[in-house]
Formats: structure tokens, C-alpha cells, sequence
């Protein structure tokens, strides 16, 4: 058992990324067998639970002296090797070695790492890793953070499953941005498995392995028993209490989940079944389609910025996939436009030059409904002219002239490989992968670095692509330089972890559920199987919840991505990169982020970050927010309950309070930092937080306190649900609206005292909008919306709400600290400011304001400009409320104070920011429009706006 040990150390080395092989290791150290039993006493010193903590503690010393010792081997590679065992010992936290009797204990090894620190192991390092060592098996687990969340994959890559795994978690912690776990991802390896066995053989023993692997995984798990942590037994931890493990199905299990379910159940871990999300208790994700349908709110975005109605307009489209599977089958079927031209999997290629796109749209539909199905499958007949079925086992394959035409093939015969290699290549409106492998690289890789040797032949570079959009619906289809390539050469693109968000999004929510409702079950006040009526009654809801994030992050991404031809706008990401990075949040070299020098030389062309850059830079700003959101007490906050409560399907929340729910804290910080960055964009809560001088967190707080407030979701709501039904033009410029109405209101949040921002502060607020009329009543006669026709009275309600609440922000905030004239209500103290901004031309000033930036230091003098107009307005009400004590009538003092500054005549449209800014100065200082054009005023006011630069 003791030499077994010490393969499994060597063994987990090779995985991380060891130059030596497991071989050479063995035979290097059968040699200094000394040495390896003084690591052996180290590491019983460290985990026998038999002995006291005063002699377990003489393990890391006995282990660092070893390690200081090996300059005297005269070896290198012996140094070499015993040095990282002693450091993945020192790394080890937990261990099963010692479980159980020794009759029993069995040849099975497990390793907790906390490899976070672990210079061994190549960057990204994992916050947790498990490794189980065995002769019929291997697997590790890797978790991005103590509450993380991913699949497990049965993996074929035996030397080399690790990387696979590491590869799939650095995606997840991207996708797990709108979820509350961070990225977690397994995988494991059947290490006896007979050649060409059955299909049969090889299905039972990969469940039988999964068994193994799943109680190896909650063997090094703490239990939670009524409410109380329970350790493992006969186990040393070096680590916290780590009660949150969970796993989801991947490649391989994806009928697996009862099977962890039941072994969860059975050894009475705290999570039952909530253990494995998509159990027969659970969302079946190929019945529901969530992921695919995830990856088509990312196409439908595409097409909708294209001006390329999918409803309407033929789709043409190669792709990797066959109908069996969940996430090509499911996805292939979202539009009745989609004509297939090619698609390949691992058995067959399939060639439909010019489908009908009804017929072929029923025929997929019938293949998709079969127990099992191939491309063989497809009705031949139905196939166009020229078209057909091919194995991949063929030495050639003929190319019909139709064919030819549709992919832009000039050969007339092609081995198998070379014709998927020119299907990638296809000029085509859409490249769809719903397959395994990695297809897209960059130019500047070589197939080495994508290891993924079975498609060296078939990958593409992203330079070379002609397909106008490309949709990732299964993991690592495109390495990350390969996509930038792509979005740089002018093609659509997210990334993986963007477009299949939907299926680890649907397993939180479910999850979620299970572990609040299991409160009620545990309790006695609900009973099993009313909880399962529930849940399969919340389907459709939990499914609208889920595509609502997706709809909402390929939104934010796609309006980021076009501000990126602003300089002000690139100058504000490569600040926030480099704030990343000085925190530790972020590495360029890892996440592939360009460094200033790239920056400044796309700036220059018009152009800055792209889509899967931005994705990435995103997801980390969220994490982060989730981060330090969490450790706050946001449940006690007077707006938490409105924020929350939309989280949850409506049936559920009925008659619960979401706070009430175990990891209401962790939920609500999730939540918070993917609406605020989702509707504000990240580099709008940087710069509040600059601006006035504090952490962002205190500024995502403030976004929750106007949201909740003003009653916002509404509107937005509307906006959202004919988001990619207006004109693109329209809904560029509603977005523009709301993020202008949106820092308005976060900063008179911002403006108020702290005794003024709480509950007793913001209701009378809350209670003015919570009636639509009111709002309607303050709404301008003419708004920009009124000159668009064709639009759902919805949304043009929604958009002139978006409007009258930017006008009105300068006094809502105001109208909580002011002392009204006593019987004035809150609606009539904001028609008093509509009327003030009107006569004062403050809306001229305000529009010049919102001209373009030509820089970032220009972008925030624009900034100060519109906090001075917003204090200049609240002065000029309060002379106002002064001037109608003494003449009794609010409209009369309006008219007196702006004709005694001269204001009557209002402001010219300013033609430049510039201009503009100099007026808002000008009147901040109290000077008239007539004023302004004077050289004096002007350089009076010039200079203030240099001193505040």
C-alpha cells in the first residue's frame, strides 16, 4: 500500500504536466528507496489520525527538511522528483489512506490538493483538486472556489485527462459568472478496459467506474447533518469545512445523474438528490433543450446585428453533430430556416447541397425523436440532388457538382478529412458546433498546443473561416486565439463558455430549489412528492429564468463590442484590465487579453477589444462582484427581497419569502452582479466608483437600491421582451437611453446622506412608482419614442418611462432631503422641476452633454459636467422654493428666477461636448447664455474645467 502511495503522487505529477514519465519516475526512485520511506513517515506523520496533533505537526518539518536535504543527492533528476513530492505531499489536505480498517481500506488512493499555490501544477491553479488513484481507474476534480459547480466527463485522453479537465474548468469559471457556484469540472479514465470490447462491456464498466469515482469524491467530503458539519471519518483535514460538492452530467454520464443520486442518497449526504442536477427528480436538459436553445439566444443576437430576420430568411449552415445528440439534435431544430449544407460526427459526413427547408426540417425532426440515430438514418430520398451519406471509414469521397457550388469546393474527389476540413470553410451564413473537439484555431498556434490530435487534419485557423457566424454549443470547439482571430478578421463570435451557459445555469436554479424545498421536506411541512409535483410544474419557468441570462450577456456583449470604435471606450477596458490584473483577478497571459501596446495599436484602427475578449473580461468583473458581494450582509438591506424575489419561479416565491432561502446571501450577490453589469456595463460602475471616490461594490448596492425603488423591472422587462423584434437603430438608441437614465439614478442614490438612502428615505419614492399613471403624468407631451412608428405601445411606454426618469433625476433624489412647501405632494414638486428644466434650456444642455467623447479624460470631465448640471438644478429648486414663499406660486417664481439669469431665451444647441460643457459651467457659476459667449467667460469657465481634469 505504501509503494501504491507513491505511485498515486507520481502518477497525479505525470497528469500536471510532469517532463518525466511515470516509468522513469518509478525506476529513478526504486533506486533511493531511502529517501522515498522518509517521505512515507512524513506523510503518515501528517494524516494518521491515530496520532496527537503535537505529533502530526512534526510532519511538515520532518518533509521540509527532507526536501533541504536532496542538494546532497548529486542527482538531478532524483532531486527533481523527490522535491515535488514532498511539495504535492505538503499540498496534500485530505486523504482516504487512512480510512476505514486495514482489512478493508482496499488498493483505492484519494488525494485532496489545495493546489492554489502549487507551482507544480500549470496556471489556471484550482482553489480544490481530488485526485482517486487506482489499477482499474483514474479521475481528478477540480473546483474553482469552495461552492463550484460543473460537469464530469468520462474521458478517453489517457495521457493526458487532466489537461482535458483543466481546459473544460478554465470555460466553466467564464459560464459560471450567472451562476452563484464558481467552475467546477471532473473527468475519469477506465485504465482496464479490454480491446474492442462490446458495446455492451464498455457501457457497464464506465458506470461501474463512475460509481467508483462518485463515492470517491464524497469519501473526502465533509457531511452536513442537522446543521451541523460532519468530517469524514478517520481523516485529517488541513482544509475548512468543504460540505459544497456537486456534479452535473458531460461527455459520457450523460444519463448518469440518478446513479450519483442514488450513491449520494445512500451514504446520506446532505444534498440527496440534489447531489447530480437532471435526475428523474430533476430537468432532463435534451428534453427541455436548454442548452441548445441557450447557444440560439447567441445566433438569434448575431443575425438580429446582421439586419438577417431568422424568421423569415433562410439560415444557410454547416456543423459538427447528429441528430441523437442533445445539443446538435435540439439546436438544429430552433429554426425552420436553418438549411444544413454539410455536418460530420465521428461516424458519418452528410451532404445536403439545396434542402427544402420544410422537408428537411421534419426530417431531422424524425430522426431526432429515435431511440438512437446517425446520419445513415436520414431519409436518402429527401436529400437534394447531389447530396448523400458518407462514412468517415471511406478512402475518398466524390464530389457532385451541387456540392461543389454550395462549398465552394473546386476539387472533384476528397478524402474524408480534407472534405471536413473544406466544410469548415464553407462560405456560409453559420457554423454550428454542437459536437466534441477542437476545431477553430489561430494562425499563430500549432496543432501541438490545441491537443486535441484527432482533428490536427480537420482544424481550421479562425483567419481562414468564411462563415459570418460561429455558434458553440459543446465545449472547446475553438481555442481562445482562434476565436479572436475570427472576431478580428470581422466574423461573430462568443465563446463556449457564453453560448452553452444555458445547461449550467438550468442545474443551479435547480439545485437551488431542491435545497430550499428539501428545508420543507426535512421539516416535515412538505412531502416528497409534492416537491417532485413542483418541480416538474416549474419547468417552463425555470427555462425562462435560464434564457433570460443568456438573452441579457449576449445583449451586454454585443453593445460593448460596438462601443469599442470609441477611444474613451478602449482607453476605460485597458484600466480595467490593468486593475484586474494588479488585484490578482485577472492574468493576460492566461485569459489571452491584449497588453497596452496591442491596445493603443487596435485603438488607432478604429478597433478594441473583441466579443470572446470582452466575454472574458466580463465574466472575471462578475466573479469578482460575486466575490465581495457575498461577504456582505446583503439580506439585511431594505430592497434585497425585490431584487431577489425574480430569481426564483413565481409559483415558488408565491407564498415563500426568498430570503428565507439557505444561500438567500450567496443567491442575492449572484444576482446583483449580473443585473448590474448586464444593464450598467463594467466600465460604468468603474467609473462611478472613481468618480466618487469609492469601492464599486458600494455602487452596485446603490443600482439595487434605485432598481428597487423606482420600480424599474417593469419597464425593462418590456424593453427586453422585444429586444431583437425593433429596429436595430431603435434599440441602439433605447439602450443608450437607459444607461444614461441608469447612471443618473445610481448617482442621486450616491448623492443622498446614508440616514436619507435607507428605507424611511427612499418610500415615498417607492410609492410614487409603484404607480405607473403617476409616471405617465410626468411624462414630456413629446418624447423620442413618439417619432418611431410601428413600435408595441409596451415598449414605447417602457421607453418614455426611461426618459422621464432622466429628466426627473436631478430632483427625485433632491425631493427626499428638501423640506416641501407643506400639502405638496411628491408628484407635484417633480412637475415643478419638469417646468424649471424647460424654461432654464436645461434639456438643450443635457443633450449636448451626451455628444461623443473623443477621449477618456474627456468622457470623465463629461461626467463631472453632468453631476455639476444635476447640483446646479437642485440649487435653482431650492431658490425656487424660496422665491414661492414670497410670491405663493411655484410657476411664477420659475419664470422670475430664469428671467433674472437670463435664462428665458434657453440654451443654443452646443454642436460639440466641449461647447456644452463650457454652458453647464457657465451656468454652475450662475452666469447667462449671453455670458458664455464672452472671452472672458469662456476662459473663466475653460480653466475650472482644466483644474478638474
Amino acid at each position: 500500500r505504501e509503494v501504491q502511495l507513491v505511485r498515486a503522487y507520481i502518477s497525479y505529477w505525470r497528469q500536471a504536466g510532469s517532463k518525466f514519465s511515470t516509468r522513469y519516475m518509478a525506476e529513478t526512485l526504486r533506486l533511493r528507496a531511502g529517501l522515498v520511506k522518509e517521505l512515507v513517515d512524513g506523510f503518515a506523520l501528517r494524516f494518521d489520525p491515530n496520532l496527537s496533533s503535537e505529533e502530526r505537526a512534526s510532519g511538515d518539518a520532518k518533509l521540509v527538511a527532507l526536501k533541504a536535504g536532496l542538494a546532497q543527492v548529486n542527482h538531478a533528476d532524483t532531486e527533481e522528483i523527490m522535491a515535488a513530492l514532498v511539495d504535492l505531499v505538503l499540498a496534500t489536505v485530505r486523504t482516504n489512506y487512512y480510512q476505514g480498517t486495514e482489512e478493508n481500506r482496499g488498493e483505492k488512493i484519494i488525494f485532496k490538493f489545495d493546489t492554489s499555490h502549487l507551482a507544480l501544477v500549470p496556471e489556471p491553479r484550482p482553489f480544490r483538486e481530488i485526485y482517486v488513484f487506482s489499477r482499474r481507474f483514474e479521475g481528478v476534480h477540480l473546483r474553482g472556489g469552495p461552492v463550484a459547480r460543473g460537469g464530469l466527463r468520462w474521458s478517453d485522453r489517457m495521457e493526458d485527462y487532466r489537461t482535458e479537465v483543466l481546459g473544460l474548468v478554465k470555460a466553466q469559471m467564464v459560464k459560471n459568472a450567472v451562476i452563484v457556484p464558481a467552475g467546477s469540472k471532473g473527468g475519469f479514465v477506465c485504465k482496464q478496459m479490454p480491446k474492442d470490447a462490446a458495446r455492451d462491456v464498455v457501457a457497464a464498466e464506465g458506470e461501474a467506474v463512475y460509481r467508483l469515482f462518485i463515492a470517491s469524491l464524497l469519501e473526502v467530503t465533509d457531511n452536513r447533518v442537522r446543521g451541523e458539519i460532519v468530517p469524514p471519518a478517520d481523516t485529517v483535514r488541513y482544509d475548512q469545512d468543504d460540505p459544497y460538492l456537486v456534479v452535473a452530467a458531460d461527455k459520457g454520464t450523460a444519463t448518469f445523474s440518478d446513479i450519483a443520486n442514488s450513491i449520494a442518497v445512500s451514504r446520506g449526504f446532505w444534498l440527496g438528490d440534489a447531489f447530480a442536477s437532471g435526475g428523474s427528480n430533476g430537468y432532463d436538459h435534451k428534453k427541455m433543450g436548454i442548452t441548445a436553445k441557450g447557444a440560439f439566444e447567441a445566433v438569434k443576437r448575431h443575425f438580429y446585428e446582421m439586419g438577417h430576420d431568422m424568421n423569415t430568411t433562410p439560415v444557410t449552415m454547416v456543423g459538427v453533430g447528429d441528430m441523437s445528440g442533445d445539443v446538435f439534435g435540439n439546436g438544429v431544430l430552433l429554426s425552420r430556416q436553418l438549411k444544413v449544407l454539410a455536418a460530420f460526427d465521428h461516424r458519418h459526413i452528410f451532404l445536403d447541397p439545396n434542402p427544402d427547408v420544410v422537408v428537411s426540417f421534419d426530417e431531422r425532426k424524425r430522426m431526432f425523436a429515435l431511440p438512437r440515430s446517425s446520419w445513415d438514418d436520414y431519409n436518402k430520398e429527401l436529400i437534394s440532388e447531389g447530396g448523400g451519406v458518407f462514412p468517415r471509414s471511406a478512402r475518398h469521397i466524390d464530389l457532385s457538382p451541387q456540392v461543389r457550388e454550395a462549398l465552394a469546393i473546386e476539387e472533384t474527389s476528397l478524402t474524408p478529412e480534407e472534405l471536413m476540413h473544406r466544410i469548415l470553410l464553407a462560405p456560409v451564413d453559420l457554423f454550428y458546433n454542437g459536437g466534441i473537439g477542437t476545431y477553430i484555431k489561430a494562425s499563430t498556434e500549432s496543432h501541438a498546443q490545441v491537443k486535441d490530435r484527432a482533428n490536427d487534419n480537420i482544424r481550421v485557423n479562425g483567419n481562414e473561416l468564411r462563415v459570418k457566424v460561429v455558434a458553440e454549443g459543446g465545449n472547446l470547439g475553438a481555442t481562445q486565439a482562434g476565436r479572436i482571430e475570427f472576431a478580428l478578421a470581422g466574423g461573430r463570435i462568443f465563446t463556449d463558455a457564453i453560448d452553452n451557459s444555458a445547461g449550467v445555469d438550468c442545474s443551479d436554479h435547480e439545485v437551488n430549489v431542491k435545497i430550499w424545498l428539501d428545508t420543507e421536506v426535512n421539516a416535515g411541512q412538505l412531502d416528497e412528492g409534492e416537491r417532485n409535483r413542483l418541480l416538474t410544474e416549474m419547468t417552463g419557468d425555470i427555462e425562462k429564468l435560464v434564457l433570460r441570462d443568456n438573452t441579457l450577456q449576449t445583449h451586454l456583449l454585443v453593445r460593448e463590442a460596438q462601443a469599442q470604435s470609441i477611444g474613451a471606450v478602449v482607453d476605460g477596458y485597458a484600466a480595467l484590465i490593468a486593475s484586474l490584473e494588479a488585484e490578482g483577478a485577472v492574468s493576460r497571459e492566461l485569459e489571452q487579453l491584449p497588453g497596452e501596446t496591442e491596445l493603443q495599436r487596435r485603438k488607432a484602427l478604429g478597433l478594441g477589444l473583441t466579443t470572446p475578449e470582452l466575454a472574458v473580461v466580463v465574466a472575471n468583473v462578475k466573479n469578482r462582484f460575486k466575490r465581495l458581494l457575498a461577504a456582505l450582509p446583503l439580506t439585511q438591506q431594505p430592497w434585497a427581497e425585490t431584487i431577489l424575489r425574480p430569481y426564483f419561479p413565481a409559483q415558488l416565491v408565491a407564498t415563500r419569502d426568498p430570503l428565507a432561502h439557505p444561500l438567500a446571501n450567496a443567491i442575492l450577490a449572484t444576482v446583483l452582479a449580473n443585473e448590474s453589469v448586464n444593464r450598467c456595463g463594467p466600465l460604468m460602475l468603474r467609473d462611478l466608483a472613481f468618480e466618487h471616490r469609492i469601492i464599486d461594490t458600494e455602487v452596485v448596492t446603490a443600482w439595487g437600491q434605485a432598481w428597487a425603488a423606482l420600480h424599474l423591472a417593469p419597464m425593462f422587462e418590456a424593453l427586453d421582451h422585444d429586444a431583437l423584434v425593433v429596429p436595430r437603430d431603435v434599440s441602439q438608441a433605447v439602450d443608450a437611453r437607459t444607461r444614461v437614465m441608469l447612471r443618473t439614478v445610481i448617482e442621486g442614490v450616491l448623492s443622498l446622506p446614508a440616514e436619507q438612502a435607507g428605507a424611511g428615505g427612499m418610500e415615498e419614492l417607492s410609492n410614487l412608482f409603484a404607480q405607473p399613471e403617476q409616471l405617465r403624468q410626468l411624462m414630456p407631451a413629446r418624447l423620442d419614442a413618439d417619432n418611431h412608428g410601428g413600435l408595441s405601445s409596451s415598449f414605447v411606454q417602457a421607453w418614455k418611462a426611461v426618459d422621464t426618469i432622466e429628466s426627473l433625476a436631478a430632483f427625485l433624489f433632491a425631493a427626499v432631503s428638501v423640506q416641501r412647501p407643506q400639502g405638496m405632494s411628491l408628484a407635484e414638486f417633480l412637475h415643478v422641476g419638469m417646468l424649471l428644466r424647460e424654461q432654464a434650456g436645461i434639456d438643450t444642455l443635457e443633450r449636448g452633454l451626451k455628444l461623443p467623447a473623443a477621449s477618456k479624460s474627456q468622457e470623465q470631465l463629461r461626467n463631472y459636467a453632468l453631476q455639476a448640471l444635476r447640483r446646479t438644478q437642485q440649487r435653482l429648486l431650492l431658490e425656487v422654493l424660496e422665491g414661492s414663499r414670497r410670491t405663493g406660486d411655484m410657476q411664477s417664481a420659475v419664470r422670475e428666477l430664469t428671467a433674472a439669469m437670463g435664462l428665458s431665451g434657453g440654451y443654443t444647441q452646443p454642436t460639440d461636448l466641449e461647447q456644452a460643457m463650457l454652458a453647464v459651467w457657465s451656468l454652475s457659476e450662475g452666469s447667462s447664455p449671453d455670458r458664455l459667449a464672452s472671452g472672458t467667460a469662456a476662459t473663466t469657465v475653460a480653466n475650472t474645467v482644466a483644474n478638474l481634469a
